[in-house]
């Protein structure tokens, strides 16, 4: 049986969809921005400042659902411009520890709200 998960701790859906399912051990989240849960709004700064506030919403997505970040198998990555790959990327490593998740990262036209970057996660117990 799937089980919303859902945090004040991190932004609210900005459409039809939940911020993350758990089903058979495996937890899926929803893309998340670089949005402050406690304003709606993205912090300040670049896709660097971005990325930082991407990675706080994923772990409280994340700890409501009992799980960490070494908990995470995969990673989707999108960028607004490819160009903030680097940027990104440094941001990006200095939250995992050990070996990386498997990752894709890819350039789109527009993210929602003109986001620079919005990351999902699979975590598997």
């Amino acid at each position: 049986m799937k089980k919303v998960i859902n945090t004040s701790n991190a932004p609210a859906a900005i459409g039809p969809y939940s911020q993350a399912i758990e089903f058979d051990g495996m937890l899926i989240t929803s893309g998340q921005l670089g949005l402050d849960p406690a304003t709606g709004n993205f912090v300040e700064g670049g896709v660097a400042e971005q990325t930082e506030q991407v990675f706080r919403n994923l772990k409280a997505i994340l700890s409501e659902a009992g799980y960490t970040m070494d908990n995470i198998i995969k990673t989707t990555c999108f960028l607004a411009d490819m160009g903030d790959f680097a940027a990104m990327n440094a941001v990006y490593e200095k939250h995992f520890t050990g070996t990386f998740p498997a990752r894709s990262a890819v350039a789109v036209k527009t993210l929602p709200k003109n986001g620079l970057v919005e990351i999902e996660v699979i975590c598997r117990k």
